[in-house]
């Protein structure tokens, strides 16, 4: 998967420099956004004809406890980048106890399948190198849309990079079929995870605001670790509702879901990593750049 995130990278410097050239279209805070329009346009084109089929079949007919090792293997796998980024933000606590959790996992979870540490009260914490970033004062900077990878902004696009330096995924000794498969595995499973958000994102007027806004907002809240003030100068999704027209605005009622999945719980934080983590859509751009490598 090495290759994958230097053509992510590729991608990144890409977009920054036709930025350069990109005026602005009105909203505040969004400078790129003639640019972020058109990437989000691509995405979610990609996501509607190839990563949402996919992650929709994979979810109907690989049993759920299949599933859920999977997930927790992805998740283990990556986890070193929490560790790492605990560190560097002078969180020590927070570091030995994410340690204890990955020995935990890798050990008595046979290599990650199982996970004995959430049965055993241990929290779990997620930062990477972009919230390292925040935590020290660098500003985020404009939204941006990478093709292929989603939403970022400035800031949190080229961590993606040095995230990849601290995933066991991207640093295994593995030949280029298998990186490619366990990056597509990655992306599939993120997906299908993020398969119940779909309605809310569909019912949106304006779904690229709507994303833009719902990332942003998230994102504030890892990179403060929940400590947001309620006074957040963040646009209302709606207020540029005039300013273009949708790019396919809802005939009628939201649609429904077209998977199993149950709700999403109320308390749950908008969903975009990962992982880090294929669309500007709020769950695939969560699928590549927040659920690929994170």
């Amino acid at each position: 998967m090495s290759f994958m995130i230097r053509a992510g990278a590729g991608a990144m410097l890409a977009c920054l420099l036709a930025g350069c050239a990109t005026t602005n279209m009105g909203t505040p805070g969004d400078p790129l956004e003639r640019m972020n329009r058109a990437s989000h346009k691509f995405n979610d084109a990609i996501d509607r004809a190839v990563l949402k089929p996919v992650a929709t079949a994979y979810h109907k007919h690989l049993p759920a406890p299949v599933q859920n090792g999977i997930g927790n293997v992805l998740e283990n796998l990556a986890f070193p980048t929490t560790i790492v980024n605990d560190l560097l933000q002078l969180k020590i606590k927070d570091t030995l106890i994410d340690l204890g959790r990955f020995a935990i996992n890798t050990t008595l979870g046979i290599g990650g399948i199982f996970d004995p540490a959430s049965s055993l009260g241990i929290p779990r914490n997620d930062e990477d190198f972009g919230q390292t970033l925040g935590r020290w004062g660098v500003p985020s900077g404009p939204y941006l849309v990478v093709p292929l990878l989603g939403p970022s902004t400035v800031r949190d696009a080229p961590s993606i990079v040095a995230n990849g330096y601290t995933d066991i995924r991207t640093q295994a000794s593995l030949n280029d079929t298998e990186q490619w498969s366990l990056g597509v595995l990655s992306i599939v499973h993120r997906r299908s995870e993020l398969l119940p958000f779909d309605a809310s994102f569909d019912s949106a007027y304006d779904r690229y605001a709507f994303i833009r806004n719902a990332w942003l907002q998230r994102r504030e809240y890892q990179v403060r670790d929940g400590d947001v003030e309620d006074d957040v100068p963040l646009e209302d999704p709606g207020e540029f509702d005039d300013e273009l027209p949708p790019e396919d605005a809802p005939a009628g009622d939201a649609p429904e879901a077209d998977t199993p999945h149950e709700a999403a719980p109320e308390d749950q934080p908008p969903a975009t990593g990962a992982s880090s983590s294929a669309t500007s859509l709020m769950p695939a751009s969560e699928a590549i750049a927040g659920g690929t490598l994170r």
